[in-house]
């Protein structure tokens, strides 16, 4: 897969495809990065810490001014489709999250003309690494700037969230579009996804190279998985508060301690427990994490993937076999760091940390020993943390 939309000559091949869609040229270009999550994986819902970096994979937005209150869209993968900004409805496909952003604008008091968009993605779909996120927000960058609207990129990852999680009816948090939107070359962000403040988290030392493997198993996030695990998330919180584990003001599983999973195991199933663990447990795998990333500490770094993943398989059991067996394939090979899966889990991609003169040949033993065992050869991607949503120049 190519990388980032950059320069000149991709902007105009886009620019003229936009002039084949509909017949005009495009006025406003905006990109928008998906993520990968180093730490801190389904605790953003529960109002807790995350630990992503935008990448060099990206979605581009390019727009035009309409007739009436029709909004055209023309996906280079998905095809086209249209509605009206004054009455988005949910189709249960694609254009739904585009939907939900005019939908969120216009929540704000936001109400917009008619447009043109199209866009064009370099995030690969289903493969946790948030295309749906660089697509609302690619979108909202691109409706803020073609409309005027003056918001700043942190509302416009707000914007795009509320569209994803109200109107698509995904329930997620903020990690994917605050990445997306507030991302930094060669950094991490810490972000509290109770008060939404954001720390920069300068990689420091000898940085490693970051390999993410695509299982070949594509997630679905509106369907079952997810939010079954958000319900059991919500679920345990509930007997928690009942039995008095926390103050009336405690909202979220975020304000649980290790010590009072001894007392919550006598109030709940042990699946809801094993899904408290992981949240109260990966929260504190993100500050630990962040602070081996700034001092180039690999060893921790390394030590803490392990575990989030064994997490991740164990208690929130949301890894699938080809998942588990990336992680297995690269922790096994010298120069190899650390793994675990990226993202929500069901499928997708696992992320790799290996040292520099050891990438080709982790990389290669990652793609053989899994077609020997699945029969098919998994995409690896060398990843950059990049920077975050921006306009672009149109030429």
């Amino acid at each position: 897969m190519a990388g980032a939309f950059a320069g000149s000559e991709e902007i105009d091949r886009a620019a003229r495809a936009f002039h084949r869609a509909f017949g005009r040229a495009p006025e406003v270009a905006a990109r928008a990065p998906g993520r990968v999550n180093w730490i801190g994986e389904h605790t953003d819902y529960e109002e807790g810490l995350v630990l992503p970096s935008a990448i060099d994979r990206d979605t581009l937005v390019l727009g035009a001014h309409g007739p009436g209150d029709s909004l055209e869209v023309e996906s280079e993968a998905l095809g086209r489709a249209g509605f009206r900004c004054t009455a988005p409805r949910r189709a249960g496909a694609w254009i739904d999250y585009v939907q939900g952003v005019v939908w969120a604008l216009s929540e704000r008091g936001h109400e917009l003309g008619g447009a043109s968009l199209w866009i064009g993605s370099r995030v690969p779909a289903g493969a946790g690494l948030s295309s749906s996120a660089a697509l609302g927000v690619g979108v909202a960058f691109a409706l803020d700037a073609l409309f005027g609207l003056g918001l700043d990129a942190r509302e416009l990852a707000l914007v795009a969230h509320r569209g994803e999680n109200a109107f698509v009816g995904i329930g997620c948090g903020i990690l994917d579009p605050f990445a997306s939107a507030l991302g930094r070359a060669g950094s991490a962000l810490r972000i509290d996804c109770r008060d939404q403040s954001v720390r920069e988290v300068r990689l420091g030392g000898d940085v490693p190279v970051l390999l993410v493997a695509h299982s070949g198993v594509e997630r679905r996030l509106a369907e079952g998985g997810y939010r079954e695990r958000v319900d059991d998330c919500r679920a345990a919180f509930a007997a928690a508060r009942q039995g008095g584990l926390v103050p009336a003001s405690a909202t979220a599983l975020r304000d649980l301690r290790s010590e009072d999973l001894e007392a919550l195991a006598r109030l709940v199933e042990p699946r809801l427990l094993r899904r408290a663990r992981h949240v109260i447990s990966e929260n504190a795998r993100v500050d630990r994490m962040a602070s081996a990333l700034e001092a180039g500490d690999l060893e921790t770094v390394g030590q803490l993937l392990g575990q989030g993943q064994a997490s991740l398989r164990d208690d929130f059991e949301v890894s699938v076999a080809e998942l588990d067996l990336l992680c297995e394939l690269a922790d096994a090979e010298p120069g190899a760091i650390g793994s675990r899966l990226t993202g929500a889990g069901f499928g997708g991609c696992t992320l790799h940390l290996v040292r520099a003169e050891a990438a080709d040949e982790v990389a290669a033993r990652i793609q053989s020993g899994f077609e020997a065992r699945f029969g098919r050869r998994p995409e690896v991607h060398r990843l950059r943390p990049s920077d975050g949503a921006a306009l672009l120049e149109l030429g």
